[in-house]
């Protein structure tokens, strides 16, 4: 046998393949798929001498075979030695400067170290080894510090001749030094942080590829698909390498504008639109505040339509308030607290629901938003109107007709928002919404299934035109929100923000953009058969299960999916239901409960079971987050959601071929069976639930 063999060749039945130790492995192996990829460097397993580590510069990486019977340590050293092969490629012609390699690779294994699972660091503790020793080390590891660590450059065994850190390089390491699924969880607030068993954070979801979840929560929040997760891996690379020859703030900017150059040619929105990232829908709405208070002089009104189906901290946004504890750039502040630089302002929520919990008319809505708006434009007031379209239980509201009329009411100073966070729309619907001269809030994070917190407001160029006329800064507060880089350069108002960069925010559009283009290249009458195809499938699932009941049975009281015309918004694609046990609906606890118990491998519970019930009870199936809803009028109640993403149809065509499309539909349309079977499981399975 040769002394030294590619990783990938290296399979010798030892006990490490053993029955017991499989299935540790291939958890093991699955991470591994974080780690970026580099053409041209092999990766060599080292039998005659097991104990080795050598990065080998532009070639390869040579391991110990001895690492291999410890998969968590080989995991953490490959992480480090990759990343330095990364950073040395992006030296270009200054290959002099191999400590910045040292400081940028043991950063990054430093923070991929600390998202690994409890369980895999606790196997790491009983290690003497140097890189481990740096990496847990308590001591703060900044440039300077590191250059006297020798045993970074045994690695690679090159002399650092300019042992100078580079003031420039301060930016690049500081921003980008980062594993790619750490930056997909910066830069928004601490609902992104991960726990440290599951690796899954409030939206039961994670900033690296899950794949082995089915996964229907477009409504909620998705984890980062294989494809676009590589992708935006590979936009890091890139950006490191332009830092580095053309300068950090240069690429940066160049990266921010690429973004949104790209979001307008999805939508194909080229009419003079601007587009600012924010880190949230809720940030969105902070902005939406802030931008109506520069333009209008008069008291400000805001309408919010859909009260109780928008982000939980809409309302305290819309008044100038921090909504948080902490702000999209990790600032402390107190949530509820007027932010500083706003003015008062009014709030009129008009839900969707009554107070028995019913559903109200699109009729009724409309005589709502009618009266609300005829009363404060009396009062010489200026209105801001927020709509929906759509909702998170996929409602719409007011109606077109209801539009039509307000513009009849004398004198009436009025902006219009359309919430389209979910963004289950077609690119006409948003080119339309902005020949009007209407606000769009979108994100990229729930029907095309980008990381959680992509958000992004969408101006027309009259409402663009306002602001830039204007000579008002924006409230000053926001400085511990946005940088000046998320807003249009040309502004004004904006000159005063914060100058650094978000790039958590960046990363998870790249995502969401990635996504995007590969939803829209499957052919639009494939994509609005297998949209069809894959709705009537859940509809009915739900409908035939006895204990599942659905909440969308008359769409007459809303203003959706009447339309002949076929779009994505004229059919229903959000399917909420209530869960019975015994004829009687769940608790709101118990919904709870459920939720989590389905995103969880629950074969520990049964096993005396089947094997068709243990594979079952394993799966994990992630679904649209419970929404508190009253079952009939008196009893307190929440719902969960199947929702269909954009993935059903872009992954399903990943072989460009139509029989293949189909059928990739059709084992989708299998895996919402498996669902509710599961969800039939818990409920026959009374101890899970208390």
């Amino acid at each position: 046998m040769s002394n030294n063999i590619l990783i990938e060749n290296q399979y010798k039945r030892t006990s490490l393949f053993e029955k017991e130790n499989v299935n540790y492995l291939v958890r093991v192996l699955k991470r591994f798929n974080t780690v970026p990829k580099i053409n041209n460097i092999n990766i060599i397993t080292s039998n005659s001498e097991p104990n080795s580590f050598k990065i080998v510069p532009n070639k390869s990486i040579i391991i110990g075979s001895l690492f291999l019977t410890k998969p968590v340590l080989a995991l953490v050293y490959l992480r480090y030695g990759i990343e330095w092969q990364l950073w040395y490629k992006a030296l270009g012609s200054e290959k002099n400067d191999t400590v910045l390699c040292d400081v940028a690779a043991l950063q990054v294994t430093r923070i991929f170290y600390e998202l690994l699972p409890k369980d895999d660091k606790e196997k790491l503790k009983s290690h003497d080894y140097s890189l481990i020793d740096l990496i847990k080390s308590d001591e703060d590891l900044n440039p300077d510090s590191l250059l006297k660590y020798e045993a970074l450059q045994a690695f690679h065994g090159l002399k650092n001749t300019n042992n100078e850190f580079k003031a420039s390089w301060n930016p690049i390491v500081e921003n980008l030094a980062k594993p790619t699924e750490y930056l997909l969880m910066a830069g928004g607030d601490l609902r992104l942080n991960i726990d440290e068993i599951d690796l899954l954070n409030k939206y039961g979801c994670r900033p690296f590829p899950r794949p082995e979840a089915f996964t229907f929560a477009s409504s909620t929040a998705t984890s980062v698909s294989n494809y676009a997760f590589d992708k935006t891996d590979k936009v890091r690379s890139i950006l490191i390498r332009n830092s580095l020859k053309n300068g950090f703030k240069k690429a940066t900017i160049e990266f921010s504008e690429l973004l949104k150059n790209n979001l307008r040619k999805a939508f194909k929105l080229f009419n003079g639109c601007e587009i600012i990232f924010s880190p949230s829908g809720t940030d969105s709405a902070l902005q939406i505040a802030a931008i109506t208070q520069i333009i209008f002089k008069n008291d400000i009104t805001h309408v919010l339509v859909a009260s109780d189906e928008t982000g939980s901290g809409v309302p305290a946004a819309l008044k100038g308030c921090h909504f948080e504890n902490t702000t999209a750039l990790n600032l402390p502040v107190k949530k509820g607290d007027q932010i500083e630089g706003f003015r008062a302002v009014d709030l009129i929520k008009i839900p969707f629901r009554d107070e028995n919990g019913a559903l109200k008319s699109s009729k009724q809505l409309d005589e709502e938003v009618f009266d609300a708006i005829s009363k404060t434009n009396a009062l010489g007031r200026h209105v801001v109107l927020h709509t929906m379209d759509q909702s998170k239980l996929g409602y719409q509201s007011p109606s077109d007709k209801l539009i039509k009329k307000l513009n009849s009411l004398d004198s009436l100073s009025m902006q219009i928002i359309v919430d389209g966070s979910q963004l289950r729309l077609d690119p006409k619907d948003i080119r339309t919404y902005l020949d009007k001269g209407y606000i769009v809030t979108i994100t990229g994070s729930k029907y095309f299934t980008g990381p959680p917190y992509s958000g992004a407001l969408i101006l027309p160029k009259s409402v663009s035109k306002l602001i830039q006329a204007v000579k008002n800064k924006l409230p000053e507060g926001l400085t511990e929100y946005y940088n000046h880089s998320d807003w249009p350069t040309s502004w004004f108002c904006s000159n005063d923000l914060s100058g650094g960069y978000n790039y958590g925010s960046y990363m998870r559009w790249n995502a969401a953009i990635v996504e995007m283009d590969r939803y829209f290249r499957t052919p639009i009458l494939y994509r609005n058969m297998g949209i069809e195809m894959f709705c009537n499938f859940v509809e009915d699932s739900i409908k035939d299960a006895t204990f599942l009941e659905p909440i969308y049975g008359d769409e007459a009281k809303t203003n959706s999916y009447n339309s002949k015309e076929f779009g994505i918004r004229n059919i229903r694609t959000i399917f909420p239901f209530f869960i019975l046990k015994n004829n009687e609906a769940l608790s709101i606890d118990e919904v709870k409960k459920l939720y989590t118990l389905l995103n969880s491998d629950l074969s520990e519970h049964f096993h005396d079971s089947s094997l068709e019930i243990v594979r079952l009870a394993a799966q994990k199936c992630h679904i649209g987050q419970a929404v508190n809803v009253k079952y009939g009028n008196d009893v307190e109640s929440a719902v969960l959601r199947i929702s269909l993403g954009a993935r059903v149809i872009s992954e399903s065509w990943v072989n460009r071929d139509i029989s293949l499309f189909f059928r990739n539909i059709e084992l989708q349309m299998n895996q919402i069976t498996v669902i509710i079977k599961k969800i039939e499981l818990i409920l026959n399975t009374p101890e899970l639930l208390r």
